[in-house]
């Protein structure tokens, strides 16, 4: 069952840990077949290094695993809540990099400092609230997907593809799962280069707006104008 889509998961999982932004099983990566409302994602705990494409575990977005012989990434209903609300995207990674979580454990958005950020984010990474006890108690992985959807009231998540969940991590997404691993990357390097201009620059200097639009229009406007026809 969906054989080209489990092997674009898989492979988009170890894109992910190539890319040094998981450790051991940390993260998952997952994509959606809209058409047949099913989606495929990474096993819970299978590490990296002995990972099949016959591991990945297809689910319906009632979280029902459908096909695989494996127990679906704990992080599930999480991506399921996510496809549901945002039906641009077809793929999500999430990680622990170490960059992003620091500035998700200080409960703190990303804001856009300077065009690199610009070109992939247009303004700045959002964070969301934390998680009230009774969010936690009552459904831990369902809570974290309506807390990111709550942070997006007024945003686009095609505009702005990544967030990091308070106290957590982050999260990324795309048109796929290798486009959602790419932005997952790009993340944690924003995360990081925004932790060192912290240090030599306080309070932090935020990227002119017209210059935050310059850049991400080029690359992703209608009228886009980066790169190769």
């Amino acid at each position: 069952m969906l054989s080209h889509l489990r092997e674009a998961v898989y492979r988009a999982n170890i894109e992910l840990n190539d890319r040094g932004v998981v450790l051991y099983t940390w993260g998952n990566v997952s994509a959606i077949d809209r058409e047949r409302g099913l989606v495929v994602i990474k096993p819970s705990g299978v590490p990296y290094e002995t990972m099949t494409a016959d591991d990945m575990v297809v689910v319906d977005l009632e979280n029902n695993v459908v096909w695989g012989d494996k127990k679906p990434s704990s992080d599930t209903k999480t991506h399921t809540v996510l496809y549901k609300a945002f039906s641009q995207i077809g793929g999500i990674s999430h990680t622990h990099s170490r960059h992003a979580v620091a500035w998700a454990q200080a409960r703190r958005e990303i804001p856009c400092l300077g065009t690199t950020q610009a070109d992939y984010c247009a303004g700045v990474v959002p964070c969301t609230d934390p998680l009230s006890i009774e969010d936690v108690t009552r459904d831990y992985e369902g809570a974290t997907g309506e807390a990111i959807i709550r942070r997006f009231e007024g945003l686009d998540p095609v505009a702005v593809p990544m967030v990091l969940l308070a106290g957590h991590g982050p999260f990324a997404w795309g048109k796929d799962a290798d486009e959602s691993v790419r932005n997952a990357v790009i993340l944690e390097e924003i995360a990081h280069m925004a932790t060192i201009t912290a240090t030599v620059s306080s309070p932090l200097k935020p990227l002119e707006n017209y210059v935050v639009d310059y850049h991400y229009q080029r690359k992703h406007g209608k009228d886009a104008w980066y790169g190769q026809r």
